[in-house]
């Protein structure tokens, strides 16, 4: 069964290097000592035993080292009834990401194409101790842990899945942010040789693929950069090696395949507001009140279904939770801010 998270009001706070950003690199490092100790629950999961019959990958080894020493978080409201793990056939192969093409089953066929080993990830912007680090330099330092959250698509179907990762306010506190950062952009990772739909004539968003989030929401402790599922590390077309979640937004918010983390000034546009601003803003909070143009949005299928039970449910406001950010949107008219 499935536990309750607290809230966050009751949680404790391959290229040579400059040497300014190698000591940069030193600073952001080190930075996270001491920090989100209190988002930790005390029993150890061998996670990779929780899933015996989910195949692992090719895992390097200081990967498998911090999965195997994950700690445990759990869905937030739980519903034993409806809040069923997705097996993990449905969660790997039934996604989208366009850069491997626009079928949901696409992912699955061409995106072992993707290199993920080695992997760097660029942070910069309005920080500090910005730089260009290696995975391993970049996640080590913080404590994985296991997220099983909702995912809800602005498509209307959604899963529940367990997540391996990292959270993202200990990336941005070691960057060491300036007072001019207001928000975090993402950037997706361009290779058209590696992602076939990125150079497809059909493609409508203007590549790299780009996201964002207030500060206050990706200093949020729900909000959590993953590097595996399953027990495992991620699979390339789930957004291998490192992808946001943000359990509480539409699906598309949650970028895959992350190479750039840029702290700014300005409310960044995102690739779907770009492409369709009458249809994706810029919050994507899940709000069933709030319908889709072409569709509504106050029910959802629940994946895995089929034609003789279809497993529609009840959309909740936020996907369930309200009671953890609500407060970050209060005042709002969130018909306008969508």
């Amino acid at each position: 069964m499935l536990i309750k998270i607290a809230k966050p009001s009751n949680l404790r706070e391959s290229d040579v290097t400059p040497e300014s950003v190698y000591l940069s690199r030193r600073r952001f490092l080190g930075g996270v000592a001491g920090v989100g100790a209190g988002l930790m629950l005390s029993g150890r999961v061998k996670a990779s035993e929780n899933y015996s019959d989910v195949p692992s990958g090719d895992v390097p080894a200081w990967l498998d080292e911090k999965i195997s020493q994950s700690q445990w978080r759990a869905v937030t409201p739980a519903d034993p009834d409806k809040d069923t793990l997705a097996p993990f056939e449905d969660a790997s192969g039934y996604n989208n990401f366009y850069e491997f093409g626009t079928g949901k089953s696409d992912p699955a066929k061409r995106a072992g194409s993707l290199q993920t080993e080695p992997w760097s990830v660029v942070v910069d912007g309005e920080v500090n101790n910005g730089g260009r680090f290696t995975l391993e330099d970049f996640a080590s330092p913080s404590q994985f842990e296991e997220r099983i959250y909702r995912l809800r698509c602005v498509e209307a179907w959604s899963m529940v899945i367990p997540w391996l990762g990292i959270p993202l306010a200990d990336v941005i506190r070691r960057a060491d942010p300036t007072s001019k950062a207001k928000y975090v952009r993402f950037e997706t990772l361009v290779d058209p040789e590696q992602m076939p739909g990125q150079r497809s004539s059909f493609a409508l968003i203007d590549w790299p693929y780009v996201e964002g989030l207030r500060m206050d929401e990706a200093m949020h402790p729900l909000t959590i950069l993953a590097l595996g599922m399953y027990g495992r590390e991620l699979p390339n077309q789930n957004g291998a090696p490192l992808r946001l979640v943000v359990p509480w937004k539409y699906g598309f918010k949650s970028i895959k395949s992350i190479v750039r983390i840029s702290l700014v000034e300005e409310q960044p546009v995102n690739s779907w507001q770009l492409l369709a601003p009458n249809e994706y803003g810029f919050y994507a909070n899940v709000n069933p009140e709030v319908d889709h143009p072409r569709w509504s949005q106050a029910t959802e299928r629940r994946l895995p279904n089929s034609l003789f039970s279809p497993n529609n449910i009840d959309t909740r406001m936020f996907n369930g939770y309200a009671d953890e950010v609500a407060e970050l949107y209060a005042g709002m008219d969130l018909s306008v801010n969508y």
